[in-house]
């Protein structure tokens, strides 16, 4: 892998791309890393296993984009993930203009003249508390801020709301947050006190740096109230003292920031709503800051009468032009703090447009987006920290790229090479490769029968080599083959939604023919997953359970439902939350497994039944490891580490379990084969074998049973669904919903996919895909094409009909590649 150049990984699924790139590669990296901390650090880290690796030379510092979601907190957003928003902060910290959140008149400075009159004006017989804050929100234990009380005469001090006296202090935790206040002085309003309450409320904020606290309880009042007063900010009408502007103050994740009825999440749980399928407990819009997640003072601080709220709700396509003009709109005092910031945010938001996502928003959450979103979102921070002599390794960064984003994308990636950095991508779009520096074909088959590098060189010299079957698409001496019939629609069967408004969807009404392979298309963000994950799944799934026919969302109508009995949504989210989870217990084919092992002789005479060969089970897991077949070491400042069970070296049952044995293997054996040995050791078990079949036929023999669900990415997870659903009885009339299934697969898999949806649909079913990828496109009987654009440039139908009357459209982005992928496919073969 040369230094400084772009050198793509290739292969079938399975054949070992992720274990030289990741496993390998990245692995090692993280190695020599983590050999360069501090002996300290290095103490929680000394079980981290080494690569399987004689050795490796000249390695660089690596850094891993990968497409795991990692932190799916509803407070990680598009603007925290690419580290824009602390630049947004600072910018409204220093440049914003702020106003009163109660009457909208711009907040000043006010006098301590003002402040003193504002006290001097309580009734008769209020009790006052005059605090001077010295210390807000800080660590440490702050013995020099008490001792600079102590010499101020002041004897008390209120430490994170509790007022205590300087000889009493608590101990203070110094890696917690606190807030210290001089209580400068109590008094009761009465004659005389006038001259006392001037000189305690001037004190005071020469000590708080021009703000006090005061703390009044008037006569007959229960309760003490409590007021900010500052000489920094005030407004003229409702007489009402704001803090300083910081960076924090916008800050959702912090208690100085966040709105304060649903701390910083920009939504509230609904008592008593009913929870969606997926478990999740139904919210609405906080009331207090209307999902701005802030606090009205800081929700009033604007930029060019922009919140940072509504800065954040603008498309990135929106905010680019924005941030451009911005310091030539600014006045000249504050154009010297802009300039800057707006560089950097800049660089960030012209990543994000290159690589197709000008229609995500900065406060779009980062848990709803794709996997192949997330990564360039990451990608964008790696343009913007100008990092150099690094080697990336990238995981599929094409994923959910229309073909007319790719060539931005490429772009980006060669910036990111011009940099001064080595780039790795693991990687199966046709253009990502042509476009490399060096492509490393990985195979020449799944599981057992890969694992070499099968040929290495330039994207022509790999094409050219009989040897690769990369090489054999490339050159197009082999193709994947598609239908030229396509199934007759029948407009009498097909479920319509009509005036569809959901995101950016411009009031659709369209139908989905039934017993047809619907491909959904378009650029990204032209609406496809509003259109069928967020308005099509949730209507029919309402009116399956009987629900109203009118949705009270975003659809006014639905028709069609009751000319199907299921819906299956077949998606990339993980099998399991955790190790415990197997390919084995998905599909079911471990029940079928344990019952085998229950009928040997030895279960028989020790009286075993199928529970005892679960891991779930007390009687037959591993009592230390509890069946997980590894224990979870808390890395405190690091992710958790799972390491092998040292009880059961990982085979996750107790000694007794594994003396069972069914043909000479014990039930850990077992789950140590891949799909391919166990469809082979049990071919006399037919129901074993109908699970093992249907994984084999999407190309997952190479997978283990026992496989843990977190070693398994999005692509192979959605492919497990599916391949339980084919070994399910087929009634015929079931609605298929696959949000795209090509994901992670070779020429070679597409070819196998493409194939089982036919068989889903030869059986009477009706299968509606979201996809990017021509060949499935090309494959499909019935289009479904929005756009023209991303985010509000789309939302429209460009059109609906066959492959071929797509292709016709002028105006439709993903026609125009089908009518240049169509005639390159006519092409025997290509210039290498």
């Amino acid at each position: 892998i040369p230094h400084g150049k772009w050198t793509v990984i290739t292969g079938v699924s399975g054949s070992g791309k992720s274990s030289l790139a990741f496993d390998t590669l990245f692995a090692e990296g993280q190695r020599q890393y983590i050999e360069s901390l501090s002996p300290y650090a290095r103490q929680f880290l000394d079980q981290i296993p080494r690569p399987d690796v004689d050795h490796v030379d000249g390695l660089q510092p690596t850094l891993c984009i990968d497409q795991n979601q990692g932190s799916t907190h509803p407070r990680s957003t598009v603007a925290t993930v690419t580290e824009i928003y602390d630049y947004v902060r600072l910018l409204y910290a220093r440049v914003g203009v702020a106003h009163c959140s109660g009457c909208g008149e711009v907040v000043a400075h006010q006098p301590a003249e003002s402040i003193v009159q504002t006290l001097l004006n309580y009734p008769p017989d209020t009790k006052l508390v005059l605090l001077a804050p010295m210390v807000r929100g800080r660590r440490g234990n702050h013995r020099e801020t008490f001792e600079a009380i102590r010499r101020q005469g002041w004897l008390r001090a209120r430490v994170d709301g509790e007022i205590h006296s300087l000889d009493e202090l608590p101990e203070l935790s110094p890696r917690k947050l606190h807030t210290i206040e001089a209580v400068v002085d109590r008094l009761v309003m009465r004659d005389g006190v006038e001259s006392r309450l001037t000189e305690s409320a001037l004190a005071a904020l020469r000590a708080g740096g021009g703000v006090l606290t005061v703390q009044a309880l008037e006569s007959g009042v229960q309760h003490w109230a409590e007021r900010l007063l500052s000489t920094l900010l005030a407004c003229p009408n409702c007489e009402t003292s704001f803090e300083e502007l910081e960076p924090r103050s916008f800050s959702f994740n912090s208690p100085y920031g966040a709105c304060g009825q649903c701390e910083g999440l920009g939504k509230i749980a609904v008592e008593g709503g009913q929870s969606p399928p997926q478990g999740e407990p139904p919210t609405a819009v906080c009331p207090s800051c209307q999902g701005g997640r802030l606090k009205p003072q800081s929700l009033a601080v604007t930029i060019l009468d922009w919140s940072i709220a509504k800065l954040c709700d603008q498309p990135v396509l929106t905010l680019d032009g924005w941030f451009e003009s911005l310091t030539d709109r600014l006045a000249p005092a504050d154009r010297a703090v802009a300039v800057r910031i707006a560089s950097e945010v800049g660089k960030r938001l012209k990543f994000l447009v290159r690589v197709g996502l000008g229609y995500l928003s900065l406060g779009r959450s980062a848990a709803s987006l794709s996997g192949g979103e997330l990564q360039r979102v990451r990608l964008a921070t790696s343009i913007g920290s100008g990092l150099v002599g690094v080697c990336y390794v990238l995981d599929e960064p094409s994923i959910g790229l229309h073909p007319a984003d790719n060539d931005r994308l490429i772009q980006s990636i060669r910036e990111l090479q011009s940099q001064g950095n080595t780039i790795v991508v693991v990687e199966h779009d046709e253009a990502m490769m042509w476009a490399a520096d060096r492509l490393v074909d990985v195979g020449p088959e799944a599981g057992a029968g890969g694992g070499r590098i099968v040929s290495q060189g330039t994207p022509a010299e790999v094409a050219a080599d009989e040897q690769s079957v990369t090489g054999q698409y490339l050159s197009r001496r082999r193709t994947v083959p598609h239908r030229t019939v396509r199934r007759p629609r029948d407009d009498a069967r097909q479920i319509t939604l009509k005036a569809v408004n959901t995101h950016n969807l411009r009031n659709l009404s369209v139908g989905f023919p039934l017993g047809l392979l619907i491909g959904v298309t378009g650029v990204s963000g032209s609406g496809k997953s509003s259109l069928v994950n967020e308005s099509l799944l949730p209507a029919v799934r309402l009116a399956m359970n009987n629900g109203p026919a009118h949705s009270q969302g975003s659809i006014s109508k639905i028709r069609g439902v009751d000319q199907i009995d299921k819906c299956i949504a077949i998606d990339q989210l993980p099998i399991g939350r955790g190790p415990r989870s197997c390919p084995a217990t998905y599909c079911g084919v471990m029940d079928e497994i344990r019952k085998v092992f229950a009928t040997t002789r030895e279960a028989k005479q020790r009286g075993f039944g199928p529970s005892r060969f679960s891991f779930n089970s007390v009687s037959g897991r591993c009592d230390v490891c509890k069946g997980q077949g590894v224990e979870r070491i808390e890395m405190n400042f690091l992710s958790d580490l799972f390491v092998t069970c040292p009880r059961c070296g990982g085979r996750r049952f107790n000694r007794q379990t594994l003396q069972v044995r069914f043909k000479g293997k014990s039930v850990a054996d077992v789950l140590d084969m891949t799909v391919d040995e166990a469809a082979e050791f049990f071919e006399n078990v037919p129901r074993v074998v109908k699970s093992l079949h249907s994984l084999r036929d999407l190309g997952l023999g190479y997978l283990h049973l026992g496989q843990s669900s977190t070693t398994i990415s999005g692509g192979e997870a959605q492919r497990i669904k599916l391949a339980t659903e084919l070994a399910r009885a087929q009634t015929g009339r079931t609605l298929y919903v696959l949000d795209e299934p090509t994901t992670g697969l070779h020429f070679s898999d597409v070819e196998r996919l493409i194939a089982i949806l036919h068989r889903l649909v030869d059986a009477g079913n009706t299968v509606v895909v979201i996809e990017h990828h021509l060949d499935v496109i090309r494959g499909c009987d019935w289009l479904i094409d929005l756009g023209p654009g991303g985010g509000d440039e789309g939302g429209h139908l460009i059109g609906v009909g066959t492959p071929e009357e797509i292709a016709a459209l002028p105006s439709s982005p993903t026609g125009r590649f089908l009518a240049d992928h169509s005639s390159t496919m006519r092409t025997s073969s290509i210039a290498v």
